[in-house]
């Protein structure tokens, strides 16, 4: 009886989601729309990292619009999220792959340096909406 019991414990866990610990709402208000804006001397994130192939990581805007719909927003929450540990900017990809190597970030980025310090204000928002800080 406890081995049954012990079986169907194991077979109703859900592995944790990717999502866990981060905000929608957050993403959708404060996060997502540093993709879509242009930085002095930057491409904007949402250039690059939109569509399909192996950077992607963002949907297409639609045509004329400046900042993605409720369905669109919340497949870019899905795909960001996988580029996170949350509770940990730091070990974040999102985070260390566009940080200057020499504030902590990681080598390479054809965009460019978007932040060229942890203290970035943009930089922030983001490390708080991994935190759960927002």
């Amino acid at each position: 009886m406890i081995v049954l019991w012990a079986l169907t414990a194991m077979l109703t866990l859900q592995p944790a989601s990717s999502t866990a610990g981060l905000d929608f709402e957050v993403f959708k208000t404060e996060v997502q729309p540093i993709f879509a804006e242009k930085r002095a001397g930057f491409t904007r994130c949402v250039v690059c990292h939109a569509g399909e192939g192996g950077t992607a990581f963002l949907e297409e805007l639609s045509p004329g619009a400046t900042m993605w719909d409720d369905t669109q927003s919340r497949r870019n929450f899905e795909r960001v999220a996988g580029l996170v540990t949350p509770g940990q900017p730091l070990a974040s990809r999102l985070l260390m792959h566009p940080l200057e190597p020499a504030a902590g970030g990681d080598e390479f980025h054809n965009g460019g340096r978007q932040f060229t310090s942890q203290d970035d204000s943009q930089f922030q928002t983001i490390a708080d909406w991994v935190r759960g800080d927002n």
